[in-house]
C-alpha cells in the first residue's frame, strides 16, 4: 500500500474512487480495510484547514474532470437529426457530484460533436495517452484540407444522386446521410502513408460500397455504370456466375499527395452482414508477413451489435496467433436497421458496446461535422499505430432512403423520415460553413460540382461500350498460379510422393529431436517411440504419423503449414501431439519447427472456441498465402455447421462469384461410433450438394498414405482449390487402418480397388460394394467373420471431382455382380443422393449386368445419429447383415 502511505493515489484518475472510500470512512464502514483507515485518520484529519481546503479543491477538480471523461459522451451533441447543443448535465445519474466550477472547460471538450469512450480501458498508459490527446487538441485544418473534405462530400453525394436519377429503382444501398464515412476513410488512408503503411485492406457490407469502390479504391465510374446497365463485371470468356455490383471487390495502387503510393484492396463479400470481418483479419495477417498492412472494417449499426461474428472476431484480435496489430472500425450508424429501431436491435446504450469487451476506445461523432470525423479518424490511426489495438469510430448519421432505395421508410419510421426530408445534407452544411468562413467562394463550389458532373456524364457515355479489359485474378502473390482446367481429372493427379529414405530421415528426426532436459509425458514418449519403430520398419504407419510426415516433407520444401482449430496441438483424440508440453515447467516444444535451419515455419494453434470466425480467418489467410498449406480443423466435423455461412458463401462459391481462389483445407472428423447425433456426422451430404464447376475437392480417405498424398497434392500443382477431408476417429488407432512406407512414394488414389486375396474370380463375384471411409473396415471384417469370398469392396476415396473413369475401370471387371452403395449415414444423408446418379451413369456405359446401384444405409432420419449405444450397434449390424446376405 505504498500509494496510501505517500498519498500518490489520492489524485488524478483515482479521485472518484478515493471520494467513495472517504465517504465510507466517515460513515464508519470498517470493510474498507485498515490501510484506508490509517491513511484517512493519520493524514487527512491532522492536516491544517488550509491544506484540507486545497486538497478538497484539487479533488473536486479531478472529480469533475473524471466525470466528463467517463460520462461526457452521454451528453455530447451527436445526433444530426436531433441537435443537443446545451443538454443539461445530469450529474446525479452517474455520480454523487453536483455542478462545480471548471465544468465548462471539460464540457467543451467532451460534450460537443465527439463523445469519447476510453475510461473502460484498464491500461493506464493508454488512458493517459488518449486523455492528453483529447484534452490538448492541436488539430487544425488548412484551407486546402477543408476544401478536400468538401470535395469528398460533394463527390460522394453527387455520385449517389447521379445513380438515383439515371437508374431509378435500382438497388445501390446509398451512403447518403453518411457521406462523412468517406471523409474518415480518406483521412485514414492519407495518415497511414505517413506511418509507413504500404497497403490498406477494407471490408464492408453494402451501405456506401459503390462510393468506396469508385471514389476510394479507384474502380472506373464507367465500369460501375456499365454494370448498372446489366453488363458483366468480368470478361465474358471466363464463364463465371459473378455477383451483384454491391458485393464485388477491387484493388488498385493509389498515389497520394506528396507522391507516396499505397495499395488499396476492398474485399468482396456476400449479403450476410459482418461475415467479411474474420476474412479481412485473416487476409491482413497473411499480408503482414510481406509488408506493413492496415485493415479498415466498415459496419452498420444494427449489424455491429447484432451479428455474433463481430464479437467472435473481436475476441481474436489480441490472441497471439490471430493478431493483426489493430483494425480501425468505422460504424455507419444510420440509427435504424432495415426497418428496426435501435430499441429493437440492442439492449445496450450504444451499438458499439460490444467493442468494450476488448477494451477498444470508441469515438462517437456527429456525422454532420466532417471536421470532427476527420479528427477522430486521425486519432484512431495514431492510437492503432502506437498500441497495436482495434479502435472504433461510431459515425452517427442517418439513411436518406429506405434500406435499398426500393423500401418506403415512412411505413416504420415516419417521424425520423420527416426530419430527414427537411435536413440539409452534410455536404450542403459544410459548403455553407466554408463559404461563410471565406475558405472558398460559391463559384469555386460550383466549379467543383460542375467538373465532377462532367466526369460522370463522360463515364456514362463510355459505359455504353465499356467491356472489362481483364480479370482481377491471379495477380500479385498468385501470379504464378492459374485456374484449373474444368472437367479434367488429370489435374488432380499431382505427383505427391516422397522417397522412403527421406521419409525415414524426417520421421525419426521429428520424433526424436526433443531437447535434453525437456520432460516429456511418459505416454506421449511411448507414442513417439512407436512412430519411430513403425517408420524404421516401414510398416504400420498410422494416421498421425502420416500427417506429421506430410507436414515435415512440405516444411523442408519451403512450404509453410498453418493448422488452426480447437485442441489442434494435441488433437481432439489425443493422436497428434504436435506441441509437446514439459511436465515440470509447462514450456512447449514443437518438433516440426526444429527440423533444420532452412525449413519453413509450422504453426499449430489451439483456437478460440469459435467455428465461424476462426474458419473465416483461416479462409482469409489462405487467400493471401497460396504457397502455404492452411488448415482449419473441427473438434468434431459435426460442429462445422457453426460456420456454414463461411462454407456456403465463401469456400464453395467465391471463385465463381468473385474470382477468388483458395487452397484452404477443412479437417472434419466423421464416423459412426455410437457417440450420438452431435459426434458422428460432418454432414457429407451438405458439402456434396455444394459441389459443381470443380469448385472444391471432397475426400474421405481410408488409409494414412492417401491422407498424406491428399495433403501434399494440395500444394504440388499449379492451382488452388478448397479441400474438404472427412478425417477419422476410431481409425486413428485401428490396426488395419495403416500403411506401408512404400505407399508414400506413390500418388493419391481416388478409387482403391479390391485387393484382398482369397476371393472368387471377378466373373463369379456376387456383389460389388462401393463405400467410403471407415465403413470399409467394418464391411471386410463382417465378410471375414462369415467367410464370404464372393463380395468385392471398392473404396471411393474422392467424392468430388467424381472419378468417373477410375470407377468405371474397376466396375468393368465384374460382369455379373450386383452393385451396392453402402454407407453408415441415414439414407437421406451421407453420399448416396450424390453418387447414385453418377454411378448409374457409369454403369449405363459398361457392358455388365448391373445398371443401377442399390443403397444399404440406416433408414432415413431427421437426426444424423441415434443417442443410444445399443440402438447404434443394432443399426450397424443390420447394415452389414444386408451387405452379406
Amino acid at each position: 500500500m505504498l500509494c496510501l502511505r505517500n498519498n500518490s493515489c489520492l489524485y488524478g484518475d483515482n479521485a472518484e474512487f478515493i471520494e467513495e472510500m472517504y465517504s465510507r470512512y466517515l460513515q464508519g464502514d470498517k470493510s474498507i480495510g485498515e490501510d484506508w483507515y490509517r491513511i484517512f485518520s493519520s493524514n487527512l484529519e491532522v492536516n491544517k484547514v488550509e491544506s484540507c481546503g486545497a486538497q478538497h479543491a484539487t479533488k473536486a477538480n479531478d472529480s469533475v474532470a473524471n466525470f466528463f471523461r467517463s460520462y461526457g459522451h452521454f451528453f455530447a451533441d451527436l445526433n444530426p437529426l436531433s441537435p443537443n447543443v446545451n443538454k443539461e448535465i445530469d450529474y446525479q445519474k452517474y455520480s454523487n457530484l453536483s455542478p462545480a466550477r471548471g465544468a465548462e472547460i471539460y464540457r467543451d471538450i467532451y460534450c460537443k460533436n465527439i463523445g469519447f469512450e476510453f475510461m473502460h480501458i484498464s491500461s493506464y498508459e493508454e488512458r493517459i495517452w488518449l486523455q492528453e490527446k483529447i484534452e490538448n487538441q492541436t488539430y487544425t485544418l488548412s484551407s486546402q484540407d477543408k476544401k478536400e473534405i468538401l470535395r469528398h462530400l460533394i463527390e460522394s453525394e453527387m455520385f449517389e444522386q447521379f445513380l438515383h436519377i439515371k437508374f431509378p429503382g435500382y438497388k445501390r444501398f446509398s451512403i447518403e446521410g453518411g457521406e462523412s464515412a468517406i471523409v474518415a476513410v480518406e483521412k485514414i488512408i492519407s495518415d497511414s502513408a505517413a506511418f509507413g503503411i504500404e497497403e490498406i485492406v477494407l471490408g464492408m457490407a453494402h451501405r456506401g460500397r459503390l462510393n468506396v469502390l469508385t471514389k476510394v479504391v479507384g474502380k472506373e465510374y464507367a465500369a460501375m455504370l456499365s454494370e448498372f446497365q446489366g453488363n458483366l463485371a468480368y470478361p465474358s470468356d471466363l464463364e463465371v456466375s459473378g455477383d451483384v455490383k454491391y458485393h464485388l471487390g477491387y484493388s488498385s495502387d493509389r498515389t497520394l499527395t506528396g507522391g507516396k503510393k499505397i495499395h488499396l484492396s476492398l474485399c468482396p463479400n456476400p449479403s450476410h452482414l459482418e461475415a467479411i470481418n474474420p476474412v479481412l483479419a485473416g487476409r491482413i495477417r497473411a499480408k503482414q508477413k510481406i509488408r506493413s498492412v492496415l485493415g479498415i472494417s466498415i459496419h452498420g449499426d444494427a449489424a455491429f451489435i447484432g451479428q455474433g461474428v463481430v464479437a467472435e472476431t473481436l475476441t481474436l484480435s489480441n490472441i497471439e496467433s490471430y493478431k493483426v496489430d489493430g483494425i480501425v472500425h468505422i460504424v455507419i450508424n444510420n440509427q435504424v436497421g432495415f426497418t428496426a429501431s435501435p430499441s429493437c436491435t440492442r439492449s445496450s446504450f450504444y451499438c458499439t458496446d460490444v467493442a468494450k469487451s476488448i477494451e477498444a476506445p470508441v469515438f462517437h461523432v456527429n456525422g454532420d461535422n466532417p471536421e470532427a470525423v476527420s479528427f477522430v479518424a486521425g486519432l484512431a490511426v495514431e492510437y492503432r499505430q502506437k498500441f497495436k489495438k482495434d479502435v472504433v469510430i461510431d459515425i452517427i448519421c442517418y439513411r436518406k432512403y429506405g434500406h435499398n432505395e426500393g423500401d418506403e421508410p415512412n411505413f416504420t419510421q415516419p417521424l425520423m423520415y420527416q426530419a430527414i426530408s427537411k435536413h440539409k445534407t452534410s455536404g450542403m452544411l459544410y459548403e455553407e460553413k466554408l463559404t461563410a468562413e471565406k475558405v472558398l467562394s460559391d463559384n469555386e463550389v460550383n466549379k467543383l460540382r460542375c467538373e465532377f458532373r462532367v466526369r460522370l456524364d463522360k463515364s456514362l457515355t463510355e459505359s455504353v461500350t465499356y467491356t472489362p479489359k481483364k480479370a482481377d485474378w491471379f495477380g500479385g502473390v498468385w501470379s504464378k498460379l492459374r485456374r484449373a482446367r474444368l472437367n479434367d481429372l488429370s489435374e488432380y493427379c499431382a505427383d505427391s510422393g516422397v522417397s522412403q529414405s527421406k521419409l525415414k530421415k524426417l520421421g525419426v528426426h521429428i520424433n526424436n529431436n526433443i531437447p535434453r532436459g525437456f520432460n516429456v509425458n511418459n505416454k506421449v514418449r511411448k507414442i513417439l517411440n512407436g512412430r519411430i519403430n513403425s517408420i524404421n520398419s516401414g510398416h504400420d504407419i498410422d494416421w498421425a504419423t502420416a500427417e506429421s510426415l506430410a507436414f515435415a516433407s512440405l516444411l523442408t520444401e519451403g512450404i509453410g503449414v498453418r493448422l488452426s482449430g480447437q485442441d489442434s496441438g494435441q488433437g481432439t483424440f489425443s493422436h497428434r501431439h504436435a506441441r509437446l508440453v514439459d511436465q515440470v515447467t509447462e514450456e512447449t516444444f514443437i518438433p516440426l519447427n526444429n527440423i533444420n535451419k532452412e525449413q519453413a515455419h509450422f504453426e499449430v494453434i489451439d483456437s478460440a472456441l469459435s467455428e465461424y470466425a476462426v474458419m473465416g480467418f483461416e479462409y482469409g489467410y489462405s487467400l493471401d498465402s497460396p504457397y502455404s498449406l492452411v488448415l482449419w480443423e473441427g473438434q468434431f466435423g459435426d460442429f462445422a455447421n457453426g460456420a456454414q455461412i463461411m462454407i456456403d458463401q465463401f469456400i464453395a462459391s467465391a471463385e465463381t462469384k468473385w474470382l477468388r481462389s483458395s487452397g484452404l483445407v477443412l479437417l472434419l472428423p466423421h464416423g459412426y461410433e455410437g457417440q450420438g447425433p452431435e459426434h458422428s456426422s460432418a454432414r457429407i451430404e451438405r458439402f456434396l450438394q455444394l459441389c459443381a464447376e470443380d469448385n472444391m475437392q471432397v475426400v474421405n480417405c481410408s488409409t494414412p498414405a492417401n491422407y498424406f498424398h491428399t495433403l501434399r497434392r494440395q500444394i504440388h500443382r499449379g492451382f488452388r482449390k478448397p479441400l474438404i477431408i472427412f478425417t477419422p476417429k476410431s481409425l486413428l488407432r485401428h490396426k488395419r487402418a495403416v500403411s506401408n512406407l512404400s505407399d508414400f512414394e506413390e500418388k493419391f488414389l481416388m478409387v482403391i480397388p479390391e485387393y484382398r486375396t482369397g476371393l472368387v474370380s471377378s466373373d463369379k463375384v456376387r456383389k460389388i460394394v462401393i463405400c467410403s471411409g471407415k465403413v470399409y473396415y467394418d464391411i471386410i471384417e463382417a465378410c471375414e467373420r462369415q467367410k464370404i469370398s464372393d463380395i468385392a469392396v471398392i473404396r471411393l476415396e474422392q467424392f468430388y471431382p467424381f472419378p468417373t473413369d477410375k470407377l468405371s475401370n474397376e466396375l468393368a471387371k465384374y460382369k455379373n455382380a450386383e452393385i451396392i452403395w453402402c454407407q453408415e449415414e441415414p439414407k437421406n444423408m451421407g453420399g448416396w443422393f450424390f453418387v447414385n446418379p453418377l454411378i448409374e451413369e457409369v454403369l449405363s456405359n459398361l457392358n455388365i449386368q448391373a445398371k443401377r446401384p442399390k443403397c444399404i444405409a440406416r433408414p432415413a432420419a431427421a437426426s444424423p445419429a441415434c443417442g443410444y449405444a445399443g440402438i447404434h450397434a443394432q443399426q450397424q449390424e443390420e447394415i452389414f447383415k444386408q451387405v452379406i446376405e
